[in-house]
């Protein structure tokens, strides 16, 4: 019998989370090193089936078992080069979730637990290939979001908390509406088989657009687009700074790969015709975030709106339908993982050594802190689209693939209001960083130290990503191909 990788990867960290929990007179010390142990065995997992994957593609280390047989619903489990990559990502950003919580002090036991227990929910949503075990880690994630927001945060910590989770239900309560009216038509909740149906041959309980737009609410709250993106910026803000390296490097992206797997992937005629009017919020959601942007004085909410900003540029590439899109959207996913976890990851530190976290009131910080100021630079510049990083390359492939897709007549023009969000973002990120590290040198800041030798390694992990996959982007690039490959329409 073959090892079961994917079951040990999705119930390692659920494991690390209980022995964390139940460990008899655990010190604070012993309690993050269990942590750090299960993560890093969790992403020395991943990477070995990054390595063993075959890059021609199609599900691989698929584990399927009986789970609920009158209903026809299995414990199935795959990853393609689509979750692959995914699973990575979380992984990766577990592990330095995990190093960024090093000086956690206010109840470590729980905090840990709730953290652990999160990366299970995650990694369920991109490895199971059953629509119910789908819903169910979709759901699991929430409980330890609110919690670790709502303890372990700052400011309206409890309102943001709940914030998070009624949008979220919201959506969740259209999504099992939808899954089961798509399971009463085609008899099985297994996508791999929904994928290679042809549903408009069935008898749908409900017409299929209903269902497309059903389940498609709740990953466009979880992208999030607007109107829905109003919980983003107050769960960043108030959130403790690992949790928002999770939420804007993994969580949004249960969202993107929704759409791609689910929205695309099972309903291709339906994403068709409604491509105009996704594409068109993807510009609102680009240009409207980085709007907004501009206007932000809190270092953390200011990059939550930027996150508004750049996943619209993955709802642009995904209804742009081309293969080369769809290779975009992905990349963009990953891309804003990690720079986006590194740009919380550095505010996080700069708060923790100047207590400040307003623009008003920060400058000069890169006499104190030069090694903190070259990172943030690095991540900024990479938020804009600097070439030799990450985020060149992804917006490059989103903006090549959208405008050269025939997929609908007004695509060309949308793409080149999108491609507008570059020069805003250009704007806010180069402001920041003059406000923040090199503008005048003030002496309240004279007694403030750069990161120590632990901050500098979580960091250069960071860093190391951003440059290999702005130079080096062959690395993914067959691999979201051998993914989005069979998804694409145009």
């Amino acid at each position: 019998m073959d090892f079961p990788f994917l079951s040990a990867i999705l119930f390692l960290p659920a494991l690390g989370a209980v022995a964390v929990a139940l460990w008899p007179r655990a010190s604070a010390r012993s309690i993050k090193r269990i942590s750090f142990f299960f993560t890093a065995l969790v992403l020395a997992l991943a990477l070995y089936l990054f390595l063993q994957f075959d890059r021609s593609g199609g599900y691989q280390f698929q584990e399927r078992y009986d789970w609920i047989r009158a209903i026809n619903a299995f414990y199935y489990l795959g990853v393609d080069g689509l979750s692959l990559l995914m699973v990575v990502l979380t992984a990766t950003l577990g592990f330095l979730a995990v190093l960024v919580s090093w000086k956690i002090e206010l109840r470590p036991r729980e905090y840990f637990a709730w953290l652990l227990l999160l990366e299970t929910g995650i990694l369920g949503v991109f490895l199971s290939m059953d629509l119910l075990l789908f819903f169910l880690f979709w759901e699991v994630e929430l409980i330890p979001m609110y919690m670790l927001i709502s303890v372990w945060g700052t400011g309206r910590k409890e309102y943001s908390a709940l914030k998070f989770v009624v949008y979220t239900l919201f959506g969740s309560a259209f999504m099992l509406a939808g899954i089961l009216a798509l399971y009463y038509t085609a008899g099985t909740f297994d996508m791999t088989q929904l994928t290679a149906m042809n549903l408009e041959g069935l008898r749908a309980v409900l017409p299929l657009s209903a269902i497309f737009w059903f389940i498609f609410l709740a990953f466009a709250i979880k992208l999030p687009i607007f109107p829905f993106h109003t919980w983003l910026p107050d769960a960043h803000t108030d959130a403790p700074t690992a949790v928002s390296v999770i939420l804007a490097g993994v969580l949004l992206k249960m969202g993107g790969y929704g759409m791609l797997r689910i929205s695309l992937g099972i309903f291709p005629e339906q994403a068709e015709r409604f491509a105009p009017i996704l594409v068109g919020l993807a510009v609102v959601n680009v240009l409207y975030g980085a709007a907004v942007t501009f206007k932000q004085k809190d270092l953390k909410r200011l990059i939550a709106y930027s996150s508004v900003s750049h996943m619209g540029l993955v709802l642009l590439g995904v209804f742009a339908l081309s293969q080369v899109s769809l290779v975009g959207a992905t990349l963009q996913m990953i891309s804003h993982g990690f720079v986006t976890g590194m740009l919380f990851a550095l505010v996080g530190l700069v708060y923790e050594k100047a207590h400040d976290r307003n623009l008003d009131n920060l400058g000069g910080l890169a006499r104190q802190m030069p090694f903190l100021a070259v990172a943030f630079t690095l991540a900024g510049l990479a938020a804009l689209g600097l070439p030799g990083t990450s985020g060149f390359i992804a917006e490059f492939f989103v903006f090549l693939g959208s405008f050269t897709s025939g997929a609908f007549a007004l695509l060309r023009p949308l793409t080149i209001l999108a491609a507008l969000g570059i020069v805003l973002t250009a704007g806010y990120i180069l402001w920041l960083l003059r406000r923040v590290f090199y503008d005048r040198p003030l002496e309240k800041f004279a007694h403030v130290v750069d990161a120590d030798p632990l901050e500098m390694a979580m960091v250069c992990v960071f860093a190391v990503a951003v440059l290999l996959l702005g130079l080096y982007p062959a690395i993914i690039t067959d691999l979201i191909q051998s993914g989005v490959g069979p998804l694409a329409l145009w």
